[in-house]
This record gives structure tokens, sequence and C-alpha cells, in this order.
């Protein structure tokens, strides 16, 4: 079986691109329609639209994550592939009534709609057959590891419920497809967080402050108040998608968040992992 690098944008799935070279490493971008969120740099924007082959206006995670995806491919000396599904604007569903469901620990449909499906995709198109994928879980994460473990069928295998095909009648024909065996290198070399942060000190590749999309409802209320100081028009974004009945989290709306006055400066060792946001099956 073919070997993919699933790629996140961090630091660790970097880690990994640069130190267990697979036969491809993938990127799946979080893409959005709203010209409020446009990325700046126009030259940057088409060669964004080039890699994705379809128009790229911006991203709700940090602009950055565009430098670090480019950097890394320079770096590793390999091609990264970069894939993309619907924009987050067009995954969030809305009713005949006008109701909306978001996102929510109940109900993360995101994370499959934003990365999992374009990645199976391209690897239903391209390659055509399951893949060995490497997930960026470093040692101290084997739980997360476990429960995508406990998800495999008895081959090992993560399946995943899609559509490429039409029925007769124009619906969609769902059916259910084998996506990746899971393969966790970082945790079985012993790999911690100390290590990949020593291992990119001095390397030229540019990280974003956090990756993910910066109004990931994951992430504590206080974490969101500072992204909301960094990214104001994307949290503004998220802030938008919001009404009483539909909301990303149940304790509080995002537009209370960005409103708040807080009392002193949020440093970057106020939050750990937990606040960070996943993107993972």
């Amino acid at each position: 079986m073919k070997t993919v690098n699933s790629l996140s944008g961090g630091k660790t799935s970097s880690y990994i691109a640069a130190n267990y070279p697979a036969d491809f490493d993938v990127f799946s971008l979080v893409r959005t329609s709203d010209k409020n969120c446009m990325h700046p740099d126009k030259k940057l924007r088409q060669i964004v639209s080039d890699k994705i082959g379809t128009e790229f206006i911006g991203t709700l995670e940090d602009d950055v994550i565009i430098h670090t995806m480019l950097d890394l491919e320079q770096f590793i000396g390999r091609e990264i592939t970069w894939v993309t599904g619907k924009t987050f604007d067009e995954t969030i569903i809305t009713t005949k009534k006008g109701t909306r469901y978001l996102p929510n620990k109940m109900a993360r449909y995101c994370t499959t709609e934003l990365k999992t499906i374009p990645i199976l995709t391209w690897i239903h198109k391209e390659l055509k057959e399951a893949v060995v994928m490497r997930f960026g879980y470093r040692a101290n994460e084997t739980k997360r590891a476990n429960r995508m473990l406990e998800k495999t069928d008895s081959e090992g295998f993560t399946n995943v419920k899609a559509t490429f095909k039409k029925h007769k009648d124009g619906r969609n024909a769902w059916d259910v497809y084998r996506y990746c065996k899971p393969d966790f290198p970082l945790i079985k070399d012993n790999i911690y967080k100390d290590t990949i942060e020593n291992y990119w000190t001095d390397k030229n590749v540019r990280f974003a402050y956090m990756n993910n999309c910066v109004g990931c409802w994951w992430r504590s209320p206080l974490l969101l108040k500072k992204m909301s100081n960094k990214h104001p028009k994307k949290m503004q974004w998220f802030a938008d998608q919001e009404t009483n009945k539909s909301k990303w989290r149940s304790d509080v709306m995002y537009k209370d968040i960005i409103s708040w006055n807080t009392q002193a400066e949020l440093f970057d060792d106020d939050f750990n992992e937990c606040d960070s946001g996943y993107c993972g099956l």
C-alpha cells in the first residue's frame, strides 16, 4: 500500500513530513467564500488557486498556514498535494425553513467535510486504493490514537461514508469507502513536543500561532477571545453564523466572546494542548 503523510500545517505533522518520507504528503485546505476574510496577497491567492484547482478567496485558519505549506514543500524537497472540498460556508446545514445546524461537540461534521472527505476523494480518484496514513499524534497522545483505532474494521482500516456516484434519478449514491490504515510514527518512536519544538527552532519554515480554524469550538472561550484579537474578521465570520437556536457552543455565543473586555494580557503559556482544537478522525 502507498503511504501518505496527513499534514495539518502544524509543527507536529510537518515534523513527520520532514523525518518520515512517504509516497505522498497531503494537505486539506479549509476555505471560505467570505470576501471579508480574503487573503490579502493576490499573488498568493493565485498560487493557492492553481494548487487546489479552484478559486481561493481565503481560509478560516491563520493566513500564515499558506506560507507554512509552501515553505515546508521547499524544505522537504517533495511536492505537497493540496486538496480542498466545499467551503466552510457551504458545509453549514440549512433546512428549507431556514434553520441552521452548526458543527458542535455532538455533531462534528466540519472535520469530515473539510478534511476527511477531500482527502478521501483524492485517494479514491488518484490512487484507487486505501493507504497507510500517518497522523501527527505524539508519544503522550496514545488515547487519541486508540480512539481512532477503535473505529477501524477487522483489517485495521478506517472507513468513511461518502458519495462518488449518482442514482438514475439524480440522488447521491452513498456508500462506505476504505479511507486508510492509521499509523502513528511519533508514538512508536517516543517523540514528544519538546523534540519537535527544538527541531524547528532554526529551520526556514514559518508556522502560525495555532493551526486549525481560528474559531474552532474545541478551544476554550479565553483562547477564542485571544484569537478574536488576532483575527477579528475571521472570528466575526464564526459569530455571524450563529443564531439564538444555532450555536457553536452551548455555554456562550461568539458575539459575546468577541465583546469581552479581558482584564489582563493573555499569554501563550495560559493555554495547553486541549485548547488548540484538533482536526482528525
